[in-house]
This record gives C-alpha cells, structure tokens and sequence, in this order.
C-alpha cells in the first residue's frame, strides 16, 4: 500500500510505521526523538555536518547556546553515539567534536523535515495568526 493510499484509506501512516512500534515500553521514535528532539541537539549536529568543531567555534555558530548548554548537549550526543569526542595531547589539550557515522546519518531526515518545514512554515503562520484572532474575537 502507498503512503498516499494510505492516507486515502484512513489507516494512519505514522503508526503503522515499525518505528512506533512499542519494544521494552517505548518505541524508537520516542527514543530517538528524546535524543535529537530539542533544538539545540539538531543545531549541533546541523553545525557538525560540514566536519569537526572545537567546542568555541561551535558555540560562535548556533546562536543563542550558552557554554552550559552546548557542554550538556556535546555530552549527551557523545553518549548516544551521534558525536565523536577527540582530545589531542597538547598544551593546553584541544578538543575537537565531530559526528559519528551515526551522527552523519541523521542528516537524510533532517534534510526531509527542513523541507517539510520551508514548504509549509507560511501556512503554518496563517495557521497560526487566524487561531489568535479567533480566540482574541471570541475573548479566549
């Protein structure tokens, strides 16, 4: 069945799909969406794509970070596997973070979601502004 068959035929496309299968209490879309869901992680890892940062000139490069975040986010993308962590033995030590291949392989959904997301933000600001119009009318 098509995606758009699918779509016709009222069976939810989303659901069906085996990422939303539920294993061990959650499935891999929560999982993962708990991982790169947040801003910060898809910036980081969009930042990365071209190749390996130190940790300053990331943070020059997505806007609004704080150190604090961006230490907390680099961590958590390590640990998850998506960014590799790379100490070179000098004085003083430089680090440098880069993706993974996993981390590389994000960038294919990403990219789909970017598009989805330059398509549809005028309608999604229409959306938007008529829903507080509507509710600054109807005084709720």
């Amino acid at each position: 069945m098509s995606i758009h068959a699918k779509a016709e035929t009222g069976v939810s496309l989303l659901a069906s799909m085996p990422a939303m299968e539920k294993e061990g209490g959650s499935c891999p879309m929560r999982e993962v969406l708990d991982i790169v869901g947040d801003t910060w992680s898809l910036l980081t890892i969009i930042n990365l794509q071209s190749g390996p940062r130190r940790f300053n000139v990331l943070r020059r490069m997505i806007e609004g970070i704080s150190q604090r975040m961006l230490t907390v986010t680099l961590r958590s993308l390590e640990r998850e596997g998506l960014v590799r962590r790379t100490v070179k033995p000098t004085s003083p030590p430089e680090v440098t973070y880069s993706l993974t291949e996993m981390g590389h392989s994000i960038a294919t959904p990403v990219a789909a979601l970017g598009e989805w997301a330059a398509t549809n933000r005028d309608g999604l600001r229409q959306a938007r502004a008529a829903f507080d119009a509507a509710r600054d009318v109807n005084g709720g």
